[in-house]
């Protein structure tokens, strides 16, 4: 017995040593050990190799052999490239598409590259002498959103708001279309559409190389807002083309022009002016073009297939919700002609449904109270699907495939956490970068069968000299009975003895889920930690990943039933005997700035601090597609639009506030906090502002270092004195 207890002691003796020598996490930390970015395969042809940036060099992956080798650095390329001319506004459009920076030729010997505003052709492998790539393009102006024909002869890209094609053998250049403008954009988004419908591009190559499918977007409809940079000595004015709730959306139609130049042939498909046009896609056969449009209020999905000779159209399939439709990427049409995938919530969740090309349902091939996240490929020959799911958990993301006739199901992933796989063309190697909450980032590269064949990115060395607080995973019930999932971290050295103040972190909104069994790592949360703090963020109903019922119950009144899953979550850790409820901040950006003023102004007393960063202050004030999609048009829903704004309940709140915004935030414009500013001090009320001059959402930066220690300062001074 005495030597049992012996040896307890030693153990406990030695573990917190080991824990005394660990490196605390603080706020210089945090910038110190950002690592490299994800890999990000790009697959060659045959699928037996990729390539993958990493650090301006450019990596070459030969899967059998398991070997990794640095192809070319960019620098060489960019070096070479023509600076583009300057301009005297900032351009708002053309910031979330999706550019291919790498692609592979058909032949598999070289890849067109875009680096430094132009097009260059790299040889694989880079020959030992000569030079190392040739350079397609050289202008001033910048080729944006290039894309290589599926034949290999081509690349289009667009230089303004026009399009252009240029045959690689003789470099000859044809100008595609000629009539765009700062208004008339071809291939080209304005603001909205790739911000709210993750459209990341507006043209499209043909299968068989001979047309290109393009949107042209009409933005002279819709408002400009009068965004200002204030850097230099005079004021720029920097206007931003910004649709809010029932304002004129872009007016938007879809063209097919041969790819060595002629006449735009219009599709017809009906109208388009009161509606969205979500996804195009071609036909395998190159004859038709598949367009899926959406009502204005996105309660209605039409999935339209165009004839791409005569522009005739027809409804392939309709849908409706009671709510709304979130739009997804799991289309793929079948090369035979016959049928096609289609991914719907009809049924509660995101599932797989086998359609044929009449439009008639041929099977519903997924089931279960779970969704299916990604389509990855489709293996048409064998029938099987590949695809990751929440099936195993709603925290985890999880690799299967699956036969079209719902059989044969097998998960290819085993490790608890979450996956996010690459499968190659042939179907015969992946990559998969995983972490969980206990397990830092690794990526690998596997073959079919699950057999690992290299390690591309190893778990960093480093994180095991911090004291990192292992996060945990709690449950509360709303009183209906759904389950709510929270994450918890607690404080470093923690007794259960001791009452700790509490800092909630809250995004709440649609489209988004903040706890999963996902690594946090060197996160200010952690920082937060090792100053005493409980950190807690749960996802409320409204939230994404558990389905479209628990979503949707937000509709036409946001925030009111986010507020009362918050307060579930804070009644619940209150319980649990260690948080001082006397000491509870809260803490959000961009939807979570939103809940941050709504929670303090409509529950007073419940929060003795609040960081609202970038916050959404009237729905009247943020853009059409999104608020519309859960509150409908301000005409049809004024009492919803005047209930979910904090603004008019400014003078209930009773906490210590911070305000953060960039003055020129492209997304959530200033005047959101301006409002909320205005209201605070007609109400009494005292507050802080931070002001940054940055043109995004997010800041960035030095700036986001400075950011952090005034938020951590804030929370200091208001919950620990």
């Amino acid at each position: 017995m005495r030597n049992s207890l012996l040896a307890v002691l030693f153990a406990l003796a030695a573990s917190s040593f080991a824990t005394a020598q660990k490196k605390p996490v603080t706020l210089e930390s945090l910038k110190d050990t950002r690592g490299p970015g994800a890999i990000v395969p790009v697959w060659s042809p045959k699928g037996d190799r990729f390539v993958y940036t990493s650090e301006d060099t450019l990596h070459l992956v030969d899967c059998a052999a398991a070997k990794d080798t640095q192809l070319a650095r960019l620098t060489l390329l960019r070096h070479s490239a023509v600076k583009p001319k300057g301009s005297a506004t900032f351009d708002w459009t053309n910031r979330r598409v999706a550019d291919e920076p790498v692609q592979w030729f058909p032949s598999g010997k070289e890849l067109l590259v875009s680096e430094g505003g132009d097009l260059f052709v790299v040889p694989v492998p880079v020959p030992e002498s000569g030079s190392p790539f040739t350079q397609l393009t050289s202008s001033p102006e910048v080729e944006q959103d290039a894309k290589l024909s599926p034949d290999g002869r081509s690349v289009a890209f667009r230089r303004g708001s026009d399009l252009y094609a240029l045959r690689i053998q003789d470099r000859k250049l044809t100008r595609l279309t000629t009539d765009g403008t700062s208004t008339l954009l071809n291939g080209e988004m304005d603001w909205v559409y790739p911000e709210e419908l993750e459209l990341p591009t507006a043209w499209w190559w043909s299968p068989d190389s001979r047309h290109i499918a393009y949107m042209q977007f009409d933005i002279s409809r819709e408002p400009v807002f009068p965004q200002v940079s204030l850097l230099k000595t005079n004021g720029i004015l920097e206007p931003e083309r910004y649709p809010q709730p029932g304002d004129p959306n872009p007016d938007v139609r879809i063209g097919v022009i041969p790819a060595e130049g002629g006449a735009t042939r219009w599709l017809d498909l009906g109208d388009t002016r009161d509606h969205l046009l979500a996804r195009v896609e071609w036909l395998p056969s190159s004859t038709g073009v598949a367009v899926e449009r959406l009502n204005r209020v996105q309660n209605q999905l039409d999935l339209l297939l165009a004839d791409a000779k005569t522009g005739t159209s027809r409804v392939l399939l309709h849908e409706e919700d009671p709510y709304w439709i979130n739009v997804n990427n799991h289309l793929h049409f079948f090369r035979d002609g016959s049928r096609f995938l289609w991914g719907s919530e009809r049924d509660g969740f995101l599932h797989l449904y086998l359609y044929g090309m009449d439009g008639k349902l041929e099977s519903q091939i997924t089931h279960g109270d779970w969704q299916v996240d990604r389509v990855l490929q489709v293996d048409e020959g064998k029938g099987v699907i590949y695809y990751e799911s929440t099936e195993e958990s709603p925290l985890e993301s999880q690799f299967y495939s699956i036969r079209l006739d719902s059989a044969g199901k097998q998960r290819l992933t085993s490790t608890k956490g979450s996956h996010a796989v690459n499968l190659s063309p042939s179907l015969e190697f992946w990559t998969d970068a995983f972490s969980s909450l206990t397990a830092p980032p690794r990526t690998g590269l596997f073959r079919s069968g699950g057999n690992q064949l290299m390690v591309l990115r190893a778990p960093d060395a480093s994180l095991a000299d911090y004291d990192l607080q292992t996060p945990e995973i709690h449950t509360v019930k709303t009183p209906d009975g759904d389950l709510l999932y929270g994450r918890l971290i607690k404080p470093a050295g923690f007794t259960s003895s001791r009452k700790y103040p509490m800092i909630i972190e809250v995004y709440g909104g649609p489209g988004n889920q903040t706890v999963r069994d996902k690594w946090l790592g060197l996160s200010w949360e952690q920082a937060l930690a090792q100053r005493g703090f409980v950190v807690w963020q749960l996802d409320n109903r409204g939230s994404t990943g558990r389905g479209h019922k628990f979503e949707s119950v937000i509709y036409h009144h946001l925030g009111e039933h986010e507020l009362a899953d918050q307060l579930l979550g804070l009644d619940y850790l209150n319980s649990l005997g260690f948080i001082d409820p006397a000491r509870v901040g809260i803490y959000g950006w961009s939807y979570g700035g939103y809940m941050t003023l709504y929670s303090l102004c409509n529950a007073p007393g419940r929060f003795q601090a609040g960081v609202s960063g970038a916050p959404v202050t009237s729905w009247r004030t943020y853009d059409s597609i999104y608020t519309e999609r859960y509150m409908g048009l301000p005409s049809a829903n004024p009492e919803g639009y005047d209930k979910t704004s904090p603004i008019p309940h400014a003078g209930d709140l009773k906490a210590k506030l911070l305000m953060l915004h960039n003055l020129e935030d492209d997304n959530v414009h200033f005047q959101n906090t301006m409002r909320m500013a205005a209201e605070l001090e007609r109400s009494g009320k005292q507050f802080s502002m931070l002001v940054y001059p940055e043109k995004s959402h997010g800041v960035t930066g030095p700036e986001h270092s400075q950011m952090l220690r005034t938020i951590t300062e804030f929370f200091e001074e208001a919950l620990k004195k």
